[in-house]
């Protein structure tokens, strides 16, 4: 890399990051300019302060401009409606120039070493995705499901029976964490000793680098991902004379990915761990936190612990552990009496349109039985809808039933640190404490 393209590289600044600098002290959203106002700032997530945001502009402006340097022209679109048009209309709103405002791989890497690379199959339009997606769809198949849950229920009874009673930690790094990470493992044939690997590249993925933060700059992002693509290489070598049924085989062996390089292949791994593990374990987190916020819908459960499935859907539309994906105009068009120019972005906000009262009535409270749940943006729509969404629904099931069997309550003790974000909307640590029953 060039001293120039050194310079360029450390001082770039995601949109994300800039939307962060200029509102760490956002006034409350009623107070602002219409146009003042970006959903894109990180703070509003971390302080968990997004809520009002998305409610205005589903009232005044829901298809709503914002521009700016780095990120150039995008449209915040925040009710279901408009969102579940532009996410079944791939050939009008393409995925082909990235599914987050700013984030390219190719920027986060040195210089030159995705030369000729491929993105991953979510940022493609078919056929390039439709190939490549089912290469790897085998490892979701409902026959596999069946063969995984016992494995899923076994590692979840592990994990439940080791906690400590009447004592605080962490729920996100001692049980979401570790029951998605272990089955990451699964999924790859990953070395388990290892697994926590896959939980910090997920991490580092869309982690905005700060002092303190998961990276602090953007050379040690690249160099995590440096780490990663060299870690899978070797499993590359081992799986191409010894396949599996996991899916780096799948890649290493389908026909639209097995010619592609280790290198290239960056953008589908990073792809499969986020998607396996930040969507997962952020729900899991999200359930113990909303149950303890929505009191009497945790005694509904209790009391019939029938409503799993229902409550296991309802708590994906409430948390929404991705806030938005983005899409691109391919040709000038009009959304919501708004004129969107070609090329211009579309930011799809899954977390507003999940929280759509034209949609869902009480939208912001927890209903474990809610009739409707189902319907949630959370997975999304059409061609992109997510691949693991059963493999999700599954482990948190799972999980719910084992939890009902051996404790009275878990108990959040104070509020959860948030995910620094406005993509991945989680959590980094909640405190709690259980009471096993009698």
């Amino acid at each position: 890399m060039s001293e120039t393209q050194a310079t360029v590289t450390s001082n770039y600044r995601t949109p994300e990051q800039e939307q962060a600098a200029k509102g760490a002290n956002t006034p409350d959203p009623y107070d602002m300019p219409l146009e003042d106002i970006n959903p894109l700032n990180a703070h509003l997530f971390g302080e968990n302060r997004w809520r009002e945001v998305f409610e205005r502009l589903r009232a005044e402006d829901p298809v709503h401009f914002n521009e700016i340097e780095t990120a150039g022209r995008y449209w915040s679109i925040t009710k279901y409606k408009d969102i579940k048009a532009v996410d079944t209309d791939w050939e009008r709103f393409s995925s082909a120039n990235g599914i987050t405002l700013g984030f390219r791989l190719d920027r986060e890497m040195p210089d030159g070493i995705f030369a000729g690379s491929e993105s991953p199959f979510i940022a493609q339009d078919p056929p390039t995705h439709d190939d490549q997606r089912k290469t790897v769809t085998g490892v979701v198949a409902p026959g596999n499901l069946a063969k995984l849950e016992p494995l899923i229920r076994e590692r979840t009874c592990t994990v439940l029976d080791s906690l400590p009673e009447n004592e605080a930690f962490d729920w996100v790094d001692t049980v979401s964490i570790e029951l998605t990470t272990l089955m990451l493992a699964t999924l790859f044939d990953f070395p388990a000793e290892d697994r926590r690997k896959l939980t910090r590249w997920s991490d580092v993925v869309f982690a905005i680098p700060e002092p303190g933060g998961i990276v602090e700059t953007q050379e040690e992002k690249r160099d995590e991902f440096i780490d990663c693509v060299t870690y899978f290489a070797k499993l590359w070598e081992e799986r191409k004379t010894k396949p599996g049924d996991d899916l780096v085989s799948m890649l290493v062996h389908g026909e639209a990915t097995r010619d592609m390089q280790p290198m290239e292949h960056l953008g589908n791994l990073l792809l499969l761990i986020v998607g396996g593990n930040d969507t997962t374990r952020n729900t899991m987190s999200g359930s113990i936190y909303a149950l303890n916020k929505f009191p009497q819908e945790y005694d509904k459960l209790i009391a019939n612990p029938e409503l799993i499935p229902k409550m296991v859907a309802e708590v994906i539309r409430w948390q929404t552990p991705l806030s938005y994906m983005r899409r691109t105009a391919t040709q000038d068009v009009e959304l919501g009496g708004k004129q969107i120019k070609k090329d211009d972005q579309l930011l799809m906000w899954y977390v507003s349109g999940n929280r759509d009262e034209d949609v869902f009535e009480n939208a912001n409270d927890l209903i474990i039985d809610r009739p409707n749940s189902r319907n949630h943006l959370a997975f999304g729509f059409g061609i992109h809808r997510c691949m693991g969404n059963r493999l999700a629904e599954l482990q948190l099931r799972i999980l719910w039933e084992e939890i009902l069997t051996r404790f009275d309550k878990i108990e959040v003790l104070a509020e959860p640190e948030r995910t620094f974000s406005s993509f991945v909307k989680g959590y980094t640590d909640l405190p709690v404490k259980v009471r096993r029953k009698a």
